[in-house]
């Protein structure tokens, strides 16, 4: 939602659908047109933005019985925004190619707040000329669109820097839970952390969170399952992504719709 309300800021004409209905009310107060399903939002858009949860998800947007395949359109240029497999995307990319479209698998880096300023960092795989067509939409939503490579890069760039963040959770997580264990209070670390070279803004948003008690999902820590069992579908198999992946998986049950940093609680058992 807040990616479509930086594209109605920057007066591009927005027409939007979702599977949860509700979602969209917000939208159509700020200007938004509401499509009844996506094979309506094709026909009425140049260029058509995805942001769903998992390879399923894509299957029910894209080859659903009323999903952006159903119909006979071409010349569209759909963006694939979703974290899923770089397999699902070339997969998609050669189907919307026979149908005379274009696809680009673009994922991003950044929560809510950096979707709400527009300061997304965009990573991106497909054809050059479709990327350069829509990088000025992009840039409305982030601060960095970079292409990286063909159909599927942007999705493997996606799970190498999730695979990263899920090594910083784990780590924040542990190094706290250690200081705490020699009497070093959780502020103190953190603090000391935050002026160091080690410090990011990372480590200051969800040190904040584990200071205040606060596992309110900016990233469910559920969705770093999935991510790092992608990665491990593609071939990660370093030993500390061996180990946040089971760390994780273990979480899961019941921290999963916690935010990422509730590994903390796992941790602490």
């Amino acid at each position: 939602m807040p990616m479509a309300e930086q594209l109605i800021k920057a007066d591009y004409t927005v027409t939007v659908y979702n599977r949860s209905k509700d979602k969209e009310a917000s939208l159509k107060e700020m200007g938004a047109s509401i499509a009844e399903t996506p094979k309506v939002l094709i026909v009425a858009t140049d260029v058509v933005i995805v942001m769903v949860s998992d390879d399923a998800a894509i299957e029910q947007v894209f080859k659903g019985e009323e999903g952006l395949f159903s119909g006979e359109t071409s010349g569209k240029i759909i963006i694939n925004m979703s974290t899923v497999s770089p397999s699902i995307s070339k997969e998609m990319a050669k189907q919307c190619k026979a149908k005379g479209n274009f696809y680009l698998d673009a994922p991003v880096s950044g929560s809510v707040k950096q979707a709400e300023t527009g300061q997304l960092v965009i990573m991106v795989g497909g054809e050059e000329a479709a990327f350069n067509q829509v990088k000025p939409i992009l840039e409305k939503m982030g601060k960095l669109a970079k292409l990286v490579g063909g159909s599927g890069a942007g999705n493997s760039a996606k799970l190498a820097i999730n695979s990263l963040l899920a090594l910083y959770a784990q780590g924040l997580a542990e190094t706290v839970l250690f200081a705490n264990q020699q009497g070093i209070s959780t502020q103190d670390l953190l603090e000391l952390i935050n002026n160091a070279a080690i410090g990011n803004i990372f480590t200051k948003i969800k040190g904040d969170a584990i200071i205040a008690d606060h596992y309110q999902a900016a990233f469910a820590l559920k969705h770093i399952v999935k991510d790092l069992n992608l990665a491990k579908a593609e071939g990660i198999s370093s030993p500390l992504a061996k180990t946040a992946l089971n760390t994780f998986e273990a979480a899961a049950a019941k921290y999963g719709e916690e935010d990422i940093i509730a590994v903390v609680k796992q941790l602490k058992g």
